[in-house]
C-alpha cells in the first residue's frame, strides 16, 4: 500500500469511525423496514421522564433510538432518501427517534398522552384546578403555618400536627405558582405539575413528507367540532335540495309537510291536518278583536270565544326535528382513534 493510500484510509477511519459507520448502517436498515419515523426532542427533558417513556413503550416501538443529527443526515444520504427541507432544520439538539410502520398519527396520540408528575416551580403556570386536600399534613406546628395562613388554607393543631380543615383550591388553571405555594406543595408530597415529551414531528417515507408537531399532534375537540359541524351543514343542504339518501329524505319529507301545512293555515285551507291550527289562528284573531274593542265590546257583549286546547304550532315541530338532527349528531361522533386514523389516511 502506497504512502498515499494509506493516507486516504486513515484519513476515512478518522473522520468516520467504525461506531459511526455501524449506526449509520443500522439507520439505514431501519429506514428500509419502516415508513415512519417520529421525532421527539429531549433538551431540557428530564433523564427520569425519558427513561419512564422508553420503559413505557419499550415493546410496542423497539426500534427507538437517540442518534446523532448528523449520523441521521448521513444514513439519509446513503439510502438514497432526500430529506426534507423542514426536517433537516428541525435536526437540532437531542432527539430521540422512533421507527415504525404505524399511523404517525395514532403514534403522535399514544405519545401525547404520556405524562410524568413532578413538583411546582416557582413562576410556573398551573396546568389544572390545584386543591390541598383536608386531613393531617404529618408537618410539625412552627413557621410554615404562617405560609398556611397566607394561602388561606385553615388549620388546626392536633396531635402534635398539623391539620388542614378541609380541601382547599389553591391554583386555578392559568396562574401562576408563588415561591409560597410550590414550596408548600413539596413538603405536602403534591406533585401538581405534568412532564411531557415533546414532539417535534414526523416524516413518512412514502409520502417523502414531514409532518411538523402543530398537524401531528392533534386538538381532538376542534377537530370533533369541525367533523360535527361538517356533518350537520352537510345535512342541512342535503335537505335543502331533498337529496335523496334515507337519512335526508326522512328530514326533507317532514320539512315538506310542515311547509305545506304553514301554507294550508295561511291560505285558510281546511285539512283535517291544518283544523286545528285554524281554529288557533281564528281564536287569536277574534281574541286581537276584542282587545281592540276595549270596553265597547263589553258594551256590545262581545267575549273572546274559548276553544278546545290546540297542538303546538309548526314550529314547535320544527324544534322536534332540531332536537332529532342534534341526536343524529351525538350519534356521528368521532372516536380519537377514528379521527387519527383518518387524518393518517389523507396521508396514505
Amino acid at each position: 500500500m502506497s504512502a498515499i493510500t494509506a493516507h486516504i484510509s486513515t484519513y476515512h477511519r478518522e473522520k468516520f469511525p467504525e461506531w459511526k459507520i455501524r449506526i449509520v448502517n443500522e439507520v439505514k436498515e431501519k429506514l428500509k423496514n419502516n415508513d415512519v419515523l417520529i421525532v421527539l426532542d429531549l433538551v431540557e427533558t428530564p433523564a427520569n421522564v425519558v427513561h419512564k417513556f422508553r420503559k413505557k413503550f419499550r415493546k410496542e416501538y423497539p426500534d427507538m433510538k437517540t442518534i446523532k443529527n448528523n449520523l441521521m443526515r448521513k444514513a439519509f444520504e446513503q439510502s438514497g432518501i432526500k430529506m426534507p427541507e423542514e426536517m433537516d432544520k428541525a435536526l437540532t439538539g437531542t432527539n430521540l427517534f422512533v421507527f415504525t410502520n404505524d399511523n404517525p398519527f395514532e403514534v403522535a396520540l399514544k405519545f401525547s398522552k404520556f405524562s410524568v408528575p413532578a413538583p411546582a416551580k416557582p413562576g410556573d403556570v398551573a396546568q389544572t384546578e390545584i386543591v390541598v386536600p383536608a386531613g393531617d399534613t404529618g408537618l410539625k406546628p412552627g413557621p410554615i403555618l404562617s405560609t398556611f395562613g397566607k394561602l388561606r388554607i385553615k388549620t388546626m393543631v392536633k396531635g402534635g400536627t398539623i391539620h388542614i380543615a378541609k380541601d382547599t383550591v389553591v391554583a386555578k388553571p392559568g396562574d401562576v405558582i408563588s415561591a409560597d405555594l410550590a414550596s408548600l406543595l413539596q413538603k405536602l408530597g403534591i406533585t401538581p405539575m405534568e412532564i411531557k415529551m415533546k414532539i417535534k414531528g414526523a416524516y413518512v417515507k412514502s409520502l417523502n413528507r414531514w409532518i411538523p408537531a402543530e398537524e401531528l399532534v392533534m386538538d381532538l375537540q376542534k377537530y370533533r367540532e369541525e367533523i360535527q359541524k361538517a356533518y350537520q351543514d352537510a345535512l342541512a343542504l342535503g335537505v335543502a335540495i331533498a337529496y335523496p339518501v334515507p337519512e335526508v329524505l326522512e328530514l326533507s319529507v317532514a320539512k315538506a309537510f310542515q311547509d305545506a301545512l304553514k301554507v294550508a293555515v295561511e291560505a285558510g285551507w281546511l285539512t283535517k291536518e291544518s283544523a286545528p291550527y285554524l281554529l288557533a289562528k281564528a281564536q287569536a284573531q277574534a281574541m286581537a278583536l276584542v282587545a281592540a274593542l276595549g270596553d265597547k265590546a263589553k258594551e256590545l257583549g262581545i267575549e273572546a270565544p274559548q276553544l278546545p286546547a290546540t297542538p303546538a304550532a309548526p314550529a314547535a315541530e320544527e324544534k322536534k326535528e332540531e332536537k332529532a338532527e342534534e341526536e343524529e349528531e351525538e350519534k356521528k361522533e368521532v372516536s380519537e382513534e377514528d379521527l387519527s386514523a383518518g387524518l393518517g389516511a389523507l396521508f396514505g
